[in-house]
């Protein structure tokens, strides 16, 4: 048994998905397009050790052990799979706000399942680590391969896992970050998830996904990044509109948020090219290219409620580190 360290990157959907056609599996209803970020990372240590006689997860510095959660199903599943029943320590710490909609869930449990995974003696190629980690979290399949990535929309838990479509030098683009709140959200994404098909525009949405992720595929290949970041303004928007319609409603986005939202349609107008793309929170994320990232995080801190930004490139997938945390 051993000790080993993994960090992990959140990632932003460009094409999302919400609802799932298997909870338990969390095989998603389509699949979906996203970017790993090069400033929001998890760093996970865990260590596996006879000499452990209970289980332990120290969450940025809170004691996390007694609660019933999910990291601890995650790390059951990479016991079963390494036939031990050995106990573990696990420290955790994000250095991004959680529970807002920046994807704390993906980083966190892409970071939790490699390094868990190598703790427990496995060696598993990035397409199984990708499956693993999809398990614990959906969205953290995507956070395993590099640069941007696809998460193919598999009928079982052997098709659903995500893929490298470019590696993180290929285009120059860049997610501006801005933190409208760090209070954590009323209703947990994992719980949203299972509301999506009571909106009335459910069906109509999933009818057309295989279509805009061919479209975004070829605005990718093709870097024309004003059609790019029109699909991807227009998607975030048609996403929220499933939450504001389902039963019971949600709602995510804050005065701030609809601020943000606001002020980059000014700036469009004004001749800047920055977009934003909303996950399930009220943080948002500012889509534009490299060389106007700083006018757009400058311009951001700004808008009233905007407590800070947060400037990403496209980042490599989750990898492994000397460094432990204990």
């Amino acid at each position: 048994m051993m000790k080993a360290t993994a960090i992990a990157p959140a990632n932003i959907a460009f094409i999302k998905y919400w609802g799932k056609k298997d909870a338990i599996l969390r095989l998603p209803e389509n699949g979906s397009i996203s970017m790993n970020l090069s400033n929001l990372l998890t760093t996970t240590t865990v260590e596996l050790s006879e000499q452990f006689t209970q289980d332990t997860v120290l969450f940025n510095g809170k004691d996390e052990s007694g609660v019933s959660n999910r990291a601890m199903k995650q790390v059951d599943r990479i016991r079963e799979l390494a036939k031990i029943k050995t106990k573990v320590k696990i420290v955790t710490e994000n250095n991004f706000p959680t529970g807002t909609g920046l994807s704390s869930s993906a980083s966190g449990f892409a970071a939790l399942t490699v390094a868990a995974a190598l703790a427990a003696g496995l060696t598993l190629s990035e397409k199984e680590l990708s499956i693993l980690a999809r398990q614990g979290s959906g969205s953290a399949c995507r956070s395993i391969p590099a640069g941007i990535t696809e998460w193919l929309d598999g009928d079982t838990s052997e098709t659903s896992y995500a893929v490298s479509l470019y590696p993180p030098d290929y285009w120059d683009i860049v997610d501006v970050v801005a933190i409208v709140s760090k209070e954590r959200k009323d209703i947990a994404t994992s719980e949203g998830q299972k509301l999506a098909a009571s909106s009335p525009f459910f069906v109509l949405r999933r009818s057309r996904m295989k279509e805009k992720i061919t479209t975004i595929k070829r605005l990718l290949k093709k870097k024309d990044f004003a059609a790019f970041g029109e699909l991807v303004e227009a998607e975030a928007l048609e996403l929220h509109a499933i939450m504001l319609t389902s039963t019971p409603s949600l709602i995510y986005w804050l005065p701030g948020t609809l601020r943000a939202m606001k002020a980059v349609k000014e700036w469009r107008q004004e001749g800047l090219q920055v977009y934003f793309t909303i996950n399930t929170g009220q943080d948002i994320h500012l889509i534009c290219q490299k060389k106007d990232a700083k006018k757009v995080s400058e311009l951001a801190l700004q808008i009233s409620d905007v407590q800070k930004t947060i400037i990403n490139t496209p980042a490599k997938g989750a990898y492994l580190t000397e460094k432990h945390l204990f």
